[in-house]
């Protein structure tokens, strides 16, 4: 759907140019979500203004359907481009009635006065999306009325209503209360694919992004440093700064055995002899993930320092008796006590698709 092609972006500043992307490439996929996903200053906005046409990039081309839209001696306005926009905080016009508000940016939603036929058409578009987002009769409040969920709700129908190519999500739950994020998020996830649209979203939020997108973009200091599902991304990071970006991990010196043609490498570490994916090896230094070590009845004695409790499970910080820190995941019903004596060993340290 998406195309981009080195595209960079340089915005002037002193003491020196600030260079927010650097040569981008990435794919988005029809019909399918893609989360570009990094910290801020990353370049991730910069780059969602562009897909947008809200800003323009100084090298490079972006392709939308197989189109030029931005490029040397190109540049699609953006509502030439069919594309929707869900901001953070949804965006609404205070004024307008949420019909209003989901019909501006259908044709003829800014004159004052329509033909017959074509406000039949406008109106049912409207109900046609407030029945999609679940606000079936909601047309004559105003957005004051609402709540910030359901004004999120009205900013995506809004964005849907004129059907466009893509809808550009830019961290559009990151000002709801944390239960209303995931449960808005999850209806929008199901949402999107039951109409079978094309979505780009760009958060921060590492959960949000694997658990919603098909597709993860990961995006460090202006370029994009991995990309591929959330599985691939979260098991086998790039390097050890995706790693520690992308969730929890522990760093375990290590000695490299042999590695094979399939991605997978032997190293010994404290826990002994493990087969890992050859991506979690650093030179010296290996790393897993907390859930993929575990309390059990045999493995290296340990220390519990501190627990950590979640409700549906736990973090586990032990220390070896050389002194190597260690922490893990345990179900929410089985934290051992802190100062007992357990044993741990690694396991699921290599993912089958390696």
């Amino acid at each position: 759907m998406f195309e981009i092609r080195g595209v960079t972006r340089v915005f002037p500043a002193r003491p020196e140019p600030v260079r927010a992307l650097r040569g981008v490439d990435l794919n988005v996929v029809r019909g399918g979500l893609t989360a570009v996903l990094g910290a801020s200053g990353c370049g991730k906005t910069t780059l969602l203004r562009i897909l947008a046409g809200f800003d323009r990039p100084d090298g490079g081309v972006v392709r939308l359907d197989g189109a030029v839209v931005a490029g040397p001696g190109v540049f699609v306005r953006p509502e030439k481009r069919s594309v929707g926009i869900v901001a953070q905080e949804g965006a609404l016009f205070p004024h307008l009635s949420v019909a209003a508000n989901i019909g501006y940016g259908l044709p003829g939603g800014g004159r004052p006065s329509l033909r017959p036929a074509e406000r039949r058409r406008r109106t049912d578009r409207v109900e046609q999306m407030l029945e999609l987002v679940g606000l079936p009769g909601y047309g004559r409040r105003r957005p004051a009325e609402l709540s910030g969920g359901q004004q999120q709700r009205v900013a995506l129908a809004r964005a849907l209503a004129p059907a466009p190519s893509v809808v550009l999500l830019d961290e559009p739950f990151s000002a709801l209360d944390a239960a209303l994020r995931v449960e808005l998020r999850e209806e929008v996830r199901d949402l999107l694919a039951r109409i079978d649209t094309t979505a780009v979203l760009v958060t921060h939020d590492q959960d949000e992004a694997l658990s919603l997108a098909d597709h993860i973009a990961l995006m460090r200091d202006g370029r994009v440093v991995q990309e591929g599902t959330p599985q691939a991304v979260y098991r086998a990071p790039a390097d050890r700064e995706a790693a520690a970006f992308l969730g929890d991990s522990v760093d375990l010196p290590c000695t490299v055995v042999d590695a094979d043609d399939h991605g997978r490498t032997r190293v010994h570490c404290v826990l002994g002899t493990l087969t890992v994916a050859t991506s979690s090896v650093d030179g010296d230094t290996v790393m897993l993930r907390p859930e993929q070590l575990e309390i059990a009845d045999s493995g290296v004695p340990a220390t519990v320092c501190a627990t950590r409790f979640f409700g549906h499970d736990g973090l586990v910080r032990l220390r070896l008796d050389d002194g190597t820190p260690l922490r893990l995941r345990a179900a929410g019903d089985a934290l051992p006590s802190v100062d007992a004596t357990v044993r741990v060993r690694a396991v699921h340290t290599v993912d089958a698709t390696v």
